[in-house]
């Protein structure tokens, strides 16, 4: 049984074939949810797990299985340009509050009317087979994954799409199922997605 605390190298042998096999690409097995997966990890695993991730982009690349890899945190700071605010942010940072600094990237940040479009927009840019979504505990709390995942469901639910949690997926018969960043943080109930260290190749 592979899960996050499982080797890199075992890690990275699951995902691979799975990801690359015509049952995972088909959405073959999940019926009629949408094709959300969550790769949970250590969050001491961050740096291992972003050289995991570019290599299993590369070699999925090179089986023909083309990746569309959105980093959430580039994304912010595609935003932030793109509204040409990210130099007042940075400069204005340190005399804010945590609140007063999470309210002015509240709006920016929104995940139905900002975050979203977006990644439709990257989406729409380039064929691809699956969605890599990244970041996640660099936009926290300004982005959280269940909002994510709750509004992209219209959007991206033709490709399977895999977002590289930092902290656990968990499923109780008391709690349901729920995100805990980086192990500790309850990031809130979502339940349409799979575990995929959980999923047969």
């Amino acid at each position: 049984m592979v899960s996050e605390s499982s080797s890199e190298a075992q890690r990275f042998d699951h995902l691979f074939k799975l990801i690359k096999s015509e049952r995972f690409l088909k959405k073959q097995g999940i019926g009629n949810e949408v094709p959300f997966f969550i790769c949970p990890y250590l969050s001491e695993q961050g740096n291992a797990m972003k050289k995991l991730v570019i290599q299993l982009k590369n070699q999925l690349n090179g089986q023909g299985v083309e990746v569309l890899h959105i980093d959430l945190y580039d994304l912010v700071i595609e935003l932030l340009n793109k509204r040409g605010i990210l130099e007042t942010v940075i400069n204005r940072e340190s005399n804010l509050s945590k609140k007063q600094l999470f309210d002015m990237l509240q709006s920016v940040c929104d995940s139905k009317d900002h975050i979203i479009p977006s990644i439709a927009n990257k989406m729409a840019a380039q064929p691809f087979d699956v969605m890599f979504l990244t970041g996640v505990g660099e936009v926290y709390p300004y982005i959280r994954s269940h909002n994510i995942l709750n509004n992209l469901q219209s959007t991206a639910k033709e490709k399977p799409t895999i977002l590289f949690f930092p902290g656990s997926y968990t499923h109780s018969d008391e709690g349901g199922a729920s995100l805990n960043l980086f192990g500790k943080l309850h990031d809130d109930k979502y339940y349409r997605a799979f575990n995929i260290y959980l999923c047969e190749i």
